[in-house]
């Protein structure tokens, strides 16, 4: 048997898989795609193709509007591509979600390859300013997670327009194969974030033995229950957010791992300091998370059990960098469909 025929075997096989494990797709919207000519932009940004033009459905209030944040990077681009196409083709109202990026410095080519990938695309973006954090940051055990965007996310308060209430805000490296509304609209419960919580998970590992030696410090999780939660899917109450001062209160925590070395990764642990324990528990199936594997090898890792709306490629391995090297992991199969490179699968090219 040829490799490219066990490729393919893979592909049926987990495509089968995850129609079992998705909820029953939504058949309200219209897809209209266009087939005019692409400007390319500049060489130092790959290309990509131009999405469908995704419609509303009959159903969508005039009123309704989804807020999603996300940041801007080159490097994760593709990703941040794949990530958009996932949740306009998965929506029944596409055209009511209305995209806020966060990006560190103005890069024209990779704000021309979005234009071009998604011309009807109702999208904001705004600066991050990086000396915020800076000096704030500790090194962590990856590079990758000591990069100041990665903190933008305790700004998003400070940084989205008063007319934004509440935001899901999202990593570049998921892909949202459900409709991105049934999360925009989980009841908080007066809590300021919402997203999926790991209770089985040993919560002492996010944290140093010097830490949990230090009764002051441990304190901290004194009459709560504190669980695991990834920061890379939230639905944030953005006011109450920002009346609270949760953004003071997380760099305070950074301040401490400055002096004392209380973790050991990057923005995550001062989130969980915060808010674990505290925070509006979601459904599982909105973060199939860790399909990246770990921080410093990034082995493959297969789906976790259960219905999926959210898969996300949290970990060292990118898939797009592993379909790339001709060395994916299975679940990458399930992100290649989204790709908008030129150069991936020609599936959705008219």
């Amino acid at each position: 048997m040829t490799t490219s025929s066990i490729r393919r075997g893979v592909i049926i096989v987990l495509s089968s898989l995850l129609l079992l494990l998705l909820p029953s797709a939504s058949s309200s919207f219209r897809v209209d795609v266009i087939r005019r000519p692409t400007p390319t932009p500049s060489s130092a940004t790959p290309a990509f193709r131009e999405a469908p033009a995704f419609r509303n459905g009959d159903d969508c209030p005039e009123s309704l509007r989804v807020d999603v944040a996300m940041t801007l990077d080159a490097n994760y681009l593709r990703g941040t591509m794949a990530a958009v196409l996932s949740m306009l083709q998965h929506t029944s109202c596409p055209e009511s979600v209305t995209f806020h990026f966060l990006a560190a410095r103005p890069e024209l080519d990779v704000l021309a390859a979005i234009r071009a990938a998604f011309p009807y695309l109702d999208f904001r973006v705004y600066r991050f300013d990086s000396a915020r954090v800076r000096g704030r940051i500790s090194r962590s055990i990856r590079n990758a997670l000591d990069q100041p965007l990665n903190y933008a996310r305790i700004y998003l308060a400070h940084i989205l327009p008063a007319d934004v209430r509440r935001v899901i805000y999202l990593d570049s490296d998921v892909i949202v194969v459900d409709d991105i509304r049934r999360l925009w609209q989980v009841d908080l419960e007066g809590r300021v974030v919402a997203a999926p919580e790991y209770c089985h998970a040993n919560f002492t590992k996010y944290f140093t033995d010097a830490f949990w030696a230090d009764q002051e410090l441990a304190g901290t999780f004194r009459g709560r229950h504190p669980c695991y939660f990834n920061t890379g899917v939230m639905v944030m109450d953005v006011e109450l957010w920002r009346a609270g001062g949760y953004t003071k209160m997380v760099e305070q925590w950074m301040a401490v791992q400055k002096q004392r070395r209380i973790y050991q990764l990057g923005s995550l642990p001062p989130f969980l300091l915060v808010l674990a324990g505290k925070i509006k528990a979601v459904d599982h199936r909105w973060n199939q998370h860790g399909l990246g594997g770990d921080n410093l090898e990034g082995k493959c890792r297969s789906l976790h059990p259960g219905p999926i709306s959210l898969l996300h490629w949290s970990g060292k391995g990118k898939p797009w960098l592993r379909l790339d090297s001709r060395k994916p992991c299975a679940v990458d199969y399930l992100w290649a469909p989204y790709d908008l490179y030129r150069s991936s699968s020609p599936a959705l090219e008219g």
